[in-house]
């Protein structure tokens, strides 16, 4: 099975500095997602958007994880709006030759 990623984005109605103490304590969760080998946390404050890139082990895992806990809170937290959910295969070799965390 081949590593898959994951692109989330969202906008958020709070400052950066908000945002981020709300996303922190998820910190732990997300670490211990079966079959996810690491997550970016991504933050542009100035347009109030934010997200994560996520590297998973395969497509089953991935998908685990778009219908688990997390999503599913994320989705309905009241600081978070318009999200974008991408799905994208890893170009392995390409990558290894740039150093890629793979």
């Amino acid at each position: 099975m081949c590593a898959r990623i994951l692109q989330v984005n969202f906008q958020f109605n709070a400052s950066p500095a908000e945002y981020e103490r709300a996303m922190a304590p998820l910190g732990d969760a997300v670490a211990a997602v079966p079959g996810l080998r690491w997550k970016l946390w991504l933050l542009n404050g100035e347009q109030c958007e934010a997200g994560g890139v996520y590297l998973f082990a395969d497509e089953p895992s991935l998908e685990a994880y778009l219908a688990g806990p997390i999503i599913a809170g994320l989705a309905r937290h009241p600081m978070l709006q318009q999200f974008s959910l991408k799905r994208f295969d890893v170009l392995e070799e390409i990558t290894a030759a740039t150093s890629g965390p793979i």
